[in-house]
């Protein structure tokens, strides 16, 4: 009888302790639960927040790239009249001058100021006999022309400029009738 009193007692304390763990574990797993979600809840928040930071400096690195290009292509702008100067100085220069020391040095100024323009990415647009283009030419005027054919470019009165596939000056011509 001792050995079943034993065996009572022994198993008296499993069943119940059984009882009591599932109670009081209850709580516990609802804690734990809530304790999950929460944890969900902030790493869905951080990684949001962290989409949100790396959009953001795309966006600030976007724009810090369009300002230096909007300042790179106004100070292009501001030297275009410079060069349209050169240009004509040195297209009235009569022969007779030609080999003058000085407008020698002018014409190697010359060219080396569109050799820095073409390094910075400004093309000139030289649209002679080209078809009329609205987007790059800026029409002045039509006139009959045999050589040309109509609605191509006669002449050239000043050159355009692109940036890049940006125009900066349209082309300001004549077109043939």
């Amino acid at each position: 009888m001792s050995e079943m009193t034993d065996q009572n007692a022994a198993e008296t304390p499993e069943a119940a302790e059984t009882p009591t763990v599932s109670v009081e574990s209850a709580p516990l797993e609802a804690q734990l639960e809530e304790a999950r979600r929460k944890a969900d809840e902030y790493l869905s928040g951080w990684r949001r927040t962290l989409a949100e930071f790396d959009n953001y400096r795309k966006r600030a690195e976007k724009e810090r790239e369009e300002i230096a290009q909007n300042a790179t292509i106004e100070t292009l702008r501001r030297l275009l009249p410079v060069v349209d100067d050169f240009e004509r100085a040195l297209g009235s220069l009569p022969q007779e001058r030609a080999e003058d020391e000085t407008l020698k040095g002018f014409v190697l100024i010359h060219r080396k100021l569109i050799s820095l323009l073409e390094s910075a990415n400004l093309t000139q647009l030289d649209p002679l006999g080209q078809a009329f283009d609205p987007s790059c030419h800026e029409a002045i005027g039509q006139e009959p022309n045999s050589g040309v054919a109509s609605g191509h470019v006669c002449a050239v009165l000043q050159k355009g400029y692109r940036y890049g596939e940006r125009l900066i000056r349209p082309a300001l011509v004549r077109v043939a009738e």
